[in-house]
């Protein structure tokens, strides 16, 4: 019978799993659902405005700081976006093998990248493998303001108009779908024109009203500033569905073991009810 009892204590504890991977996916679930809004509802502004943003810095007519790139320069910045809590599958894996392997790609480069972290959890690695971090943020959950992330941004934009630093790169996880998202570095400054397959066969002519330094010195700051709330959206959002994605495995996962011990509990109980009526009757049998 020790061993029917210690397969029922066992059941019972995943039993308890069950209920707090369950409640977390649904936790998750609810959460996703608010991110989701705000990544989707963002992306057509940011990608329209980047494509436009993008397309005028090809022209010879325009000339900003922020479109130039600042050659000579060797300090750079590296933003990775990871997050405070684990339990979110290879989300923070992921982010932190692009964010390493960019790393050495630009120092190849003949940069020198600083390194600003937003998570806990990629601030407690890197500082594992012995990375000294310039900047840190702890306090970065469900959402970010636009204000602080614009704030963030002029100060990068400030850094780069000073020639302080050559670029300013973002990494953090793409959201695609509920079902696909992938780790992605995206260059916020300088901004590039588009690649050459991207780039349309025409160039576009354009007219100015105000004109085009007015009107970029405040579409290109604003630019900046939406792509780098994007970033953050996509990740937030990112995060969720990998939470999501993990409780739901991890709760399929007890459910199984539940029925797993069930049926052991039960084949273990039979067998203990089968040694007790053999034990009755073979009792009886010797009494005759």
């Amino acid at each position: 019978m020790a061993k029917a009892r210690a397969i029922v204590k066992r059941r019972k504890a995943v039993r308890n799993i069950h209920k707090i991977t369950q409640t977390m996916q649904l936790i998750a679930t609810a959460r996703f659902q608010k991110c989701l809004q705000r990544a989707v509802a963002s992306r057509p502004y940011t990608e329209k405005i980047t494509e436009l943003i993008q397309t005028l810095s090809g022209s010879e007519s325009v000339q900003h700081v922020l479109l130039k790139p600042n050659l000579d320069v060797k300090p750079s910045i590296m933003l990775i976006l990871t997050s405070n809590r684990g339990l979110c599958g290879a989300y923070n894996a992921a982010v932190l093998r692009q964010a390493l392997e960019h790393q050495r790609q630009t120092s190849e480069a003949g940069l020198e990248p600083a390194l600003e972290l937003v998570g806990k959890k990629g601030i407690g690695y890197m500082r594992f493998l012995g990375h000294k971090p310039s900047a840190t943020i702890t306090d970065v959950e469900d959402q970010i303001e636009y204000a602080r992330v614009a704030a963030m941004a002029e100060r990068y934009m400030q850094l780069y108009a000073e020639r302080a630093i050559a670029r300013v790169d973002v990494v953090h996880m793409r959201f695609h779908s509920v079902g696909s998202q992938r780790p992605a570095v995206v260059q916020l400054l300088p901004i590039e024109p588009p690649q050459a397959e991207d780039a349309p066969r025409v160039r576009p002519e354009f007219e100015f009203s105000p004109p085009s330094d007015v009107l970029m010195s405040r579409l290109i700051p604003e630019t900046v500033k939406v792509r780098l709330f994007q970033c953050f959206n996509d990740a937030i959002v990112s995060e969720q569905v990998s939470r999501m994605v993990a409780m739901k495995a991890a709760t399929d996962a007890a459910s199984d073991m539940i029925k797993f011990l069930t049926r052991r509990y039960n084949r273990a109980r039979q067998t203990q009810i089968t040694l007790e009526l053999l034990d009755i009757v073979g009792g009886a049998e010797a009494l005759k």
